[in-house]
């Protein structure tokens, strides 16, 4: 175990930690939460693509928890099932142990975000006892809490499109849902990395570079939105080639629903080619991101834009493989996966270049 960590440790058992940065537990604690939260998206992820995401009918926040524990448990959760129409209409050849697959995903998925809101509370209150939270710092952790409590929100809100009327979740819903989450996720980087200890070595960015960092992140933040939409409509399954799309370029039929919008959140054709475009557009910006930091003397920034460029590539590759191999989960895990990773990346560098800090 690493010093750090031991420190952590030792301070939420009540020890005196080891160290003369008494933050140091807090950024681990947000650090952690960060990587359980994204976790939950890969988790989700494979959720949505072994369609289980509809296997759990009922929200109970408390004793939903408990997984069925018995046969006739388990028989009353099946029932539940059967009433949907994506039993129905489409999965009606079920069994038992059919039905306990897709059902210990989305439990997985769901006792995930509990974990997370028990990992967040109970740090949070022995940080207080101990006096370690700066007062500074108390508003972003209550943003932090409502983005969390917005997630689980929109989780179940999402759910409840396809019990009903649909064979599955509204796109617009799971749009809502993961962006809300690539949120809660940026967010956690960023307060983590503005608990920084006194006397951090840091080079502020220029206003200029902060507002273009910014831009770039809007940039990925509507690529995950449009990669849910995609995602949304299992529209990956289609047009499984690169980089020509049907055989052209620029497809043919792109804009036939009217009105004109509902083409790029409800055409599979249109969605994929528009998530194709804004990864050629966050390409082409972190390119030019490498060539405008040459003319800066700053070198934490060029640091960071290599990394961002060196992570966009790597995604935009792992993209084109995850669809002409036509959506393989492990693949299609890492694309979502790495996407957060790019998202917490601008979140970072952003933390890194202004000049708020925590720091005691």
């Amino acid at each position: 175990m690493s010093l750090e960590l031991q420190n952590a440790v030792a301070s939420l058992g009540g020890a005196p930690a080891r160290t003369s940065d008494p933050l140091r537990p807090v950024r681990i604690w947000l650090y952690v939460l960060a990587a359980m939260v994204l976790l939950m998206v890969a988790v989700g992820g494979a959720t949505r693509l072994t369609d289980s995401g509809l296997s759990i009918t009922e929200w109970k926040p408390v004793s939903g928890a408990i997984p069925p524990l018995s046969t006739a448990d388990w028989q009353k959760e099946f029932d539940l099932y059967k009433a949907i129409p994506e039993f129905t209409e489409q999965n009606s050849w079920m069994q038992l142990d059919d039905f306990k697959f897709i059902y210990w995903w989305e439990w997985s998925h769901r006792f995930l975000g509990r974990l997370i809101g028990l990992v967040f509370a109970v740090p949070f209150v022995v940080f207080l006892f101990q006096r370690r939270i700066p007062g500074r710092l108390a508003p972003w952790l209550g943003l932090l809490f409502v983005l969390g409590g917005l997630q689980g929100a929109l989780g179940w809100w999402m759910v409840t499109s396809g019990l009903t009327q649909r064979l599955d979740v509204s796109q617009y819903r799971l749009a809502a849902h993961l962006g809300a989450a690539s949120l809660l996720f940026g967010a956690l980087i960023f307060v983590a990395r503005l608990v920084r200890p006194e006397g951090a070595v840091r080079l502020k960015f220029d206003g200029r570079w902060m507002w273009t960092l910014t831009a770039f992140g809007l940039l990925v933040f509507l690529q995950i939105l449009m990669g849910a939409f995609v995602a949304g409509m299992d529209a990956g399954y289609g047009f499984n080639t690169w980089p020509l799309m049907d055989g052209k370029l620029i497809p043919d039929n792109l804009f036939v629903v009217e009105p004109f919008w509902r083409n790029f959140f409800e055409m599979h054709l249109t969605a994929q080619f528009t998530h194709r475009m804004i990864a050629y557009a966050v390409l082409t910006a972190a390119l030019i991101l490498v060539a405008l930091s040459r003319l800066s003397a700053n070198s934490m920034l060029k640091g960071w834009v290599a990394i961002l460029f060196w992570a966009v590539l790597g995604q935009v590759c792992l993209g084109i493989l995850t669809l002409v191999l036509v959506i393989p989960v492990p693949l299609a895990l890492a694309h979502q996966s790495l996407a957060f990773m790019v998202f917490g990346l601008v979140f970072a560098s952003l933390a890194d270049g202004t000049a708020i800090s925590f720091g005691k």
